[in-house]
């Protein structure tokens, strides 16, 4: 679903909008023209003509401002051609799904519409659907987009040195927005002091800092070495955002954590300077991570179920179960549209990166037993509830997973086109003149 790493879960229409489905592997009526060929495939006129429409009316709702017929016709081509092309493409070199898969996926279609799968035979009858297409179509549909998942990570190329760059800046925005507490003995250097005088003080600095590595206590060697107005309180200075600290004291201290001593003197024009982290807020987000135990009720749009259509009965499935009417379990194994419906819409708990973004993001926004409207990602419409909430250590091989994962994420988008690109160019495309 909305695990960028996790391409086994599948979006497949499972709707009342799949009825008509059928349409995305058409027999040519008499009348209908051949409008492309493609692979071993066809687009058909009328599909053309009903996609122009579609178009129409969701640039009316929109309240844009509409292309005349002709761009608007080639838009609806070009986008269907394009279904085409991954459609065959994924019949070639998917797999398979078998017939038990796909008798619970029909199944599901039934369910979601409360409906018996005798009734679902009937309606897609009355429909004028086929019955065998419709499940075709539903096979495609899984296919394609096993194949997107596989082949599109496939593409995605994160380097260390990419990594390390990501983590370098986020280190340093949290830094520039956080708070620190830092500790210091400060062995002064009168100002134009001679060079014997320079040498003793660096000796009394050096041999404090040998003293604190040696493990004695930080505060206790400032008392008795620091000269600065701290020294009473242990050498502490207090937390203060960092930009209100010296420069200097930020870079030396940057990237320790918590309790840790900078290993090296730090001169500056009062002295030498011995450094200790106390406390950091925001920059702990390196090393600590929130995790996040939610579940979700997904539906997916299809152009015969309208986003507004899906979102309303996220609404409602909203108003059931803070009325009571309902529980989000029930809700979410009877009409959610991924693989988590047979858990009740169970998640488990997740980190900073393991959804997409406009997921996460509507998620951390919710409090504890909070629901969501609903909310749009690229898989569909989500309703979200957070169950629980902890705060975890990131060991050194997460915190790289996680800029991996974040980095990949950034670059899916791009190398999707691509790889859309690269299948169109291959396909054999033939576009046919052809009047509506």
């Amino acid at each position: 679903m909305m695990h960028r790493l996790a391409p086994s879960i599948l979006a497949v229409t499972l709707a009342l909008a799949a009825f008509n489905a059928a349409a995305q592997t058409p027999t040519l009526q008499p009348g209908d023209y051949i409008a492309a060929v493609v692979n071993q495939d066809v687009v058909a006129a009328s599909e053309v003509i009903q996609r122009t429409e579609r178009l129409r009316q969701e640039a009316r709702q929109k309240g844009e401002v509409m292309p005349e017929t002709a761009g608007l016709r080639k838009q609806a081509l070009e986008a269907l051609i394009e279904d085409r092309v991954l459609v065959t493409y994924a019949r070639e070199n998917g797999a398979r799904i078998d017939e038990a898969e796909l008798d619970r996926v029909v199944a599901n279609v039934a369910a979601q519409n409360k409906l018996t799968l005798e009734q679902l035979r009937e309606r897609l009858k009355t429909d004028g659907t086929d019955y065998k297409s419709f499940r075709e179509n539903l096979r495609d549909q899984m296919m394609t987009e096993r194949v997107r998942e596989r082949e599109v990570q496939g593409r995605i190329k994160v380097t260390d040195a990419e990594i390390d760059a990501w983590l370098d800046k986020k280190r340093a925005a949290l830094e520039q927005g956080g708070q620190i507490n830092l500790a210091q003995v400060l062995v002064s250097v009168p100002e134009g002091a001679a060079e014997s005088v320079v040498a003793e003080r660096r000796a009394r600095a050096e041999e404090a800092l040998a003293r604190i590595k040696g493990g004695e206590d930080f505060a206790k060697v400032a008392r008795e070495i620091s000269e600065d107005g701290n020294k009473a309180r242990g050498g502490e200075i207090g937390m203060r955002p960092v930009d209100r600290l010296p420069d200097v004291f930020v870079a030396a201290v940057k990237g320790l954590k918590t309790g840790e001593v900078a290993p090296q003197l730090l001169r500056s024009g009062a002295g030498f300077h011995i450094l200790k982290v106390v406390e950091r807020h925001g920059a702990s987000a390196l090393t600590q991570s929130q995790q996040t135990h939610a579940r979700h009720i997904l539906l997916r749009p299809s152009p015969q179920l309208s986003a507004e259509v899906a979102a309303r009965r996220l609404v409602e499935y909203k108003r059931q179960i803070e009325s009571g009417q309902a529980t989000f379990e029930q809700l979410a194994k009877s009409y959610s549209e991924d693989g988590s419906a047979e858990s009740g819409g169970d998640l488990g708990w997740m980190g900073a990166g393991g959804f997409v973004p406009e997921f996460e993001e509507a998620m951390n926004a919710l409090p504890l037993g909070g629901i969501s409207g609903p909310v749009v990602s690229r898989f569909g419409i989500h309703l979200i509830q957070v169950l629980e909430r902890r705060a975890v250590e990131i060991e050194p091989k997460q915190l790289r997973d996680q800029a991996r994962n974040a980095l990949r994420e950034q670059k899916y988008d791009e190398a999707y086109q691509d790889w859309v690109k690269d299948l169109r160019a291959k396909a054999f495309v033939e576009v046919r003149e052809w009047l509506d």
